[in-house]
């Protein structure tokens, strides 16, 4: 009898297969082995060079399509899809859209705004900042996004300084308009978000709102000829000085909107945006990345730690934003039971340690930490795409061919890019920090800030490796592994960062010499076990004869300048410590720090239990290092 086999032979492969299988188990393990991030680098320089290859074609088709663009098709195709969830109420893109239409047929019809003028906004976080935004946007004008925490000469300073046709002032904010008013500059138009104003000379928005059209204003006066004109002026602090404005383009709007598809959103997400919309994370990657998906956002007035989670539960969150203070604010909640119970799958933002990252995790559940890099007026950006913990993104050769950006020495004494004997600048070895310097091209320009030539001089460099190359100084010192990673290291120049905020130690220092018994102040950042960034210290020079008076220290800093910017501590020195070039010496108090038994300096801290300044004892050290003490 035959058997099965010699009824039905088995097809014998041909010779090469076994090799060939070998061979792609091998490179396979050589792959896994040497290269382990390739897939997940060529998956992501994919989605970049076809987000890149979409706007190129858009060009090549003689079309510019903007962020406002997309946002118009969508409230055509998906009308009644939420936009923005508000307190509860929504509003679906065609609210959104028609009351946008309101606003900008408002100011068609009782300002002469001209195409490319700019009006300022002086609002918090509510649907109305977006239909203002976007009315404007709709008349073809730069729209300023002006910081609600800064107050009196930093305000001041901010509108003129990109000189707007129009002030429009929120409800929530008219306090801060009464502070400015007298000293504003009298051919700016004030408009406040109420139907009825006591100001003299102030017009009120609200009542015409409800008699205006919602007809779509001329498409000529919004559509855009060029993707590098600019279209926002967002403040950032930079490196020094008071806040600058910086030239936002709409290209640089359409890369900031494209970071949450990036970073693997849907148009099926849930967005939950609690920072504040004057910054180009919640403006651009939240508002715009939710145009760019057609995605839903859940808007917050201001974060609460201990509405946070609640609010993901109740409106079926799926991406949340942060930056590193709120994570570790999450954190420092107290424990709950299901916490893990949510549905956010995305975490996306900047600026969280290592040890809050893993907390996070434990604590919160599978949420993808999307950490990036990027600065509000800068020409590069950088992306965690692997999720390795720490690292603000990864780069490899042909991330570089397309963003090219290096890692310089830096002098920390001098404050400025060290240059070997033929005055090129050096880059770093792997694993080293340095200055992250990005090339100025055509393909990455650098817009600079608005009604200041100097400063957008100041951010670049000329002449670093060679005769004519241009590249723009992020401030920022980074360091780079021998895996390709980037780790964000610190900031150099008279910033530091508290609370998740710039302070330009040259602002602080301003408003404290204005006190009659203050000589001179140098104002720095210190560490403190447990927090983010750096803790303001202002070490004090009295004038001969006075006495320091903490009261009046107290009054001066609490009314002109934001909560993030007060100094927490003041250190009274006898004489101020110069560099050579006649600078304030900063590194070694930096490095002394606040410790009462090391510092024979009167140390004193700013108690807002007690809305005072008091003595820093080594029992009140303590409990700051412990974390008794809440800053």
């Amino acid at each position: 009898m035959r058997g099965w086999d010699d009824l039905y032979p088995l097809p014998v492969p041909p010779s090469w297969v076994p090799g060939a299988a070998v061979g792609i188990l091998s490179l396979h393990f050589i792959q896994k082995l040497l290269f382990p991030y390739f897939w997940a680098d060529l998956r992501y320089l994919l989605k970049v060079f076809t987000y890149g290859l979409r706007v190129e074609m858009y060009r090549l088709q003689g079309r510019v399509v903007t962020v406002l663009d997309k946002f118009v098709k969508l409230a055509e195709k998906q009308p009644h899809k939420p936009f923005l969830i508000y307190e509860g109420t929504i509003h679906t893109y065609r609210d959104v859209d028609r009351m946008s239409n309101r606003i900008a047929q408002v100011f068609l019809q009782h300002e002469a705004l001209k195409k490319g003028d700019t009006v300022a906004l002086l609002m918090g976080n509510e649907p109305d900042f977006i239909h203002v935004w976007f009315g404007l946007a709709k008349l073809g004008c730069v729209v300023a996004f002006l910081n609600f925490n800064i107050r009196f000469r930093s305000l001041l300073h901010c509108v003129s300084s990109c000189e707007p046709k129009i002030l429009v002032v929120g409800a929530d904010l008219l306090g801060t308009l009464e502070e400015i008013l007298p000293k504003l500059q009298k051919d700016v138009s004030v408009w406040i978000m109420a139907k009825d104003s006591t100001f003299p000379s102030v017009h009120t928005l609200l009542d015409k709102i409800e008699t205006a059209s919602e007809d779509p204003v001329p498409v000529n006066r919004c559509s855009a000829n060029n993707l590098k004109s600019a279209v926002l002026y967002i403040f950032t602090s930079g490196t020094t000085g008071l806040p600058k404005a910086a030239v936002i383009s709409h290209l640089q709007v359409l890369k900031g909107a494209a970071g949450l598809w990036a970073f693997g959103a849907t148009s099926e997400d849930i967005i939950y945006v609690t920072l504040p919309l004057y910054h180009s994370a919640a403006s651009l990657l939240g508002i715009g990345g939710c145009i760019e998906l057609g995605a839903t956002c859940v808007l917050k007035k201001k974060f609460s730690a201990s509405q946070f989670w609640s609010d993901c539960k109740r409106y079926n969150v799926t991406v949340i934003q942060y930056i590193g203070e709120l994570c570790r604010y999450l954190c420092n909640q107290p424990v709950k039971e299901g916490e893990k119970n949510h549905q956010v799958r995305l975490a996306v933002g900047n600026g969280v340690r290592n040890d809050v990252w893993r907390e996070f995790l434990d604590r919160f559940g599978a949420v993808k930490i999307c950490e990036f890099y990027g600065a509000t007026e800068g020409n590069i950006c950088f992306m965690n795409h692997t999720g390795k913990i720490g690292s603000v993104g990864r780069t490899n050769f042909f991330y570089k061919l397309f963003f090219p950006f290096d890692l310089i020495k830096y002098d920390f004494q001098k404050d400025e890019p060290i240059r070997n004997e033929h005055g090129w600048c050096e880059k770093v070895k792997k694993g080293e920090a340095g200055l992250l310097i990005s090339k100025v091209n055509a393909k990455n320009p650098f817009f600079g800030y608005a009604g200041s030539k100097r400063h957008t001089e100041k951010k670049l460099l000329c002449e670093v490796f060679k005769k004519g190359d241009l590249y723009f100084n992020t401030g920022d010192l980074m360091v780079q592994d021998h895996d390709n990673f980037l780790y964000f290291w610190d900031r150099i120049g008279d910033t530091f960062r508290w609370k998740g905020e710039n302070v330009a130690t040259t602002e602080v220092s301003d408003v404290i010499v204005m006190l009659d018994f203050i000589q001179e102040a140098n104002v720095y950042g210190v560490s403190v076990p447990g927090h983010e960034g750096k803790a303001g210290m202002a070490s004090l020079i009295l004038k001969h004869n006075e006495l320091l008076d903490l009261e009046q220290i107290y009054k001066q800093v609490v009314t002109y300048l934001p909560s993030y910017a007060c100094p927490l501590f003041l250190r009274v020195q006898e004489e101020m410590e110069m560099t050579g070039t006649f600078k304030q010496q900063k590194f070694q108090l930096v490095d002394e720090g606040f410790n009462p038994s090391t510092i024979t300096d009167p140390l004193y801290f700013l108690d807002n239990s007690k809305k005072a300044y008091v003595l820093l004892t080594k029992e009140l050290h303590e409990m700051i290092l412990s974390g008794k003490m809440k800053l």
